[in-house]
């Protein structure tokens, strides 16, 4: 057995084992109580939450397995075929490949109106290979990691999906129910390949939710993305006997990035630019003849992302002249803000406060108390976790960008998180990673598993719900005509080689 191997067979056993299991739902701790008068088929919810937790050493195992493969954006085929399987065994139709992507599919149950679409993504991150520990212990033999918790995201979204097949199955629900398996959100635009191809055209609402810290309903948009590598192409020479015959390619990239940084004085301070340099050279004594960089562009406005992306192909092609390289770009992906549903977030809500939040063990608590300490800055109380946030718009856009936001601007979309990590615990860290390999991870996932069983029953049986939400979408996104940001490339299904 190679290492790679033998350090896996190891951590499955006991990457969840360590903490034992909270089944019991937890009780409502936000201090805001649904309105009897909008309280909705509450058998078929009391039984939806009983079901759900039921199964929870079934999910927690599917979510561990997906948690070991860590496969990145358009990789994830081991992670894609279990949770195919999974709802294939449960009665689903499955189609594969859809949209051209290979790992990404499009599972369905049942049959008429209303179709309510729940989202599943599964990708992992590069370099945050982690053991679940509370101490930075990175995998031997492995890269990539868990990091945005995606492996409870799609096993979450399938027990939800299940869950309300059995419903249409037991013919207590009427419609239909559909799970979008959903590959490279991280920085890959999975999702927009499936809008663009018309996937969800017939949907009535999207359901989605995301790992996070603590436990709320999405009421803040997103940034819109633009990303794209730019490769330098120069001639190679001896660095030191004739560097004169060359033109570096890594010079090109570095006077880029040069004029980049100069920008920020001069664009709106809501922008985000960050790059990476991929390939910089091989050896110091060769003038590197190829080099890349790998750029993003993010702001509120998706407007404002098309202009300011647009200046740096600008100082792209101003580089090369410089340094009399050339230069060429591929546009990796792009993604809209997020158009948010103050209906659809106002049921969600009470959905969320009656299934509650998170309670930890004695060990879970030392678990994160332990990795707390790893942080640099104040960090909420521990017990934080249990409690459900108030429903609130946030002014800004937030920090980050999802491939959900194209998904908003097609059918009205939904979303929570949910407290998979411990208080505190910044997404894309090792200390993310470690979470998602424990209780902790696993009983955030079964939040969000029953919240949004819960407001898809809502979904099916008040018709009025989804017209409101239908409305608010209209006017919200006005006359706007959705076009891709990326345009019409196809998916960049090796964009994480």
């Amino acid at each position: 057995m190679n290492l790679v191997n033998l350090t896996s067979s190891i951590l499955l056993p006991c990457m969840f084992g360590l903490y034992s299991a909270d089944l019991h739902a937890q009780p409502l701790l936000s201090g805001r109580f649904p309105d009897p008068a909008t309280a909705r088929d509450t058998s078929s919810k009391a039984r939806a939450i009983r079901d759900i937790q039921s199964h929870y050493d079934e999910y927690k195992k599917i979510a561990g397995q997906i948690w070991d493969y860590a496969e990145v954006g358009y990789k994830e085929v081991k992670s894609s075929a279990l949770l195919q399987k999974t709802l294939t065994s449960n009665g689903f139709t499955v189609k594969a490949g859809v949209a051209d992507i290979p790992t990404a599919f499009v599972a369905e149950y049942g049959s008429g109106s209303p179709v309510i679409g729940i989202l599943a993504e599964f990708d992992a991150l590069p370099g945050l290979a982690q053991q679940a520990v509370p101490e930075k212990a990175p995998i031997e033999g492995k890269n990539a990691g868990h990091g945005c918790g995606h492996h409870l995201f799609g096993t979450a979204s399938v027990a939800a999906g299940i869950e309300i097949k059995q419903l249409i199955e037991e013919k207590k629900l009427s419609g239909t129910i559909r799970v979008y398996g959903c590959p490279a959100e991280e920085g890959g635009s999975g999702k927009v390949y499936m809008v663009r191809a018309g996937l969800f055209r017939d949907v009535d609402i999207v359901i989605h939710w995301h790992p996070g810290a603590d436990n709320g309903v999405t009421l803040t948009s997103a940034l819109a993305n633009k990303s794209a590598k730019f490769r330098f192409h120069g001639l190679a020479a001896h660095a030191a006997a004739s560097p004169d015959k060359g033109r570096s390619a890594l010079d090109g990239v570095e006077a880029m990035d040069n004029m980049v940084n100069m920008m920020r004085e001069h664009i709106p301070q809501e922008t985000r630019i960050h790059y990476v340099i991929t390939n910089g050279g091989k050896a110091p004594n060769v003038v590197p003849d190829y080099a890349e960089v790998y750029y993003y562009v993010r702001h509120p406005k998706k407007e404002e992302v098309v202009r300011i992306f647009d200046w740096v192909v600008k100082a792209a092609g101003g580089a090369a002249m410089g340094t009399e390289t050339t230069v060429d770009y591929e546009v990796i992906g792009g993604t809209h803000d997020l158009l948010l549903n103050r209906a659809l977030a106002d049921d969600m809500q009470q959905n969320l406060e009656r299934v509650g939040g998170v309670s930890y063990t004695p060990a879970e608590t030392e678990f994160a108390k332990k990795l707390q300490t790893s942080f640099t800055y104040k960090v909420p109380a521990i017990e934080s976790a249990a409690l459900v946030q108030p429903l609130k718009e946030e002014n800004d856009a937030g920090g980050g960008s999802t491939d959900v936001g194209d998904v908003s601007y097609a059918v009205p979309t939904v979303g929570l998180r949910a407290a998979t990590w411990v208080p505190g615990t910044p997404a894309h860290s090792w200390q993310a990673t470690a979470c998602g390999g424990t209780e902790i991870g696993a009983k955030g996932m079964m939040v969000a598993a029953k919240t949004m069983a819960l407001t898809a029953i809502d979904l099916y049986t008040d018709p009025s719900l989804i017209q409101k939400a239908k409305d608010e979408f209209a006017k919200n996104k006005g006359d706007y005509q959705y076009k891709a940001l990326l345009g019409d490339r196809k998916p960049a299904l090796n964009y994480r080689d």
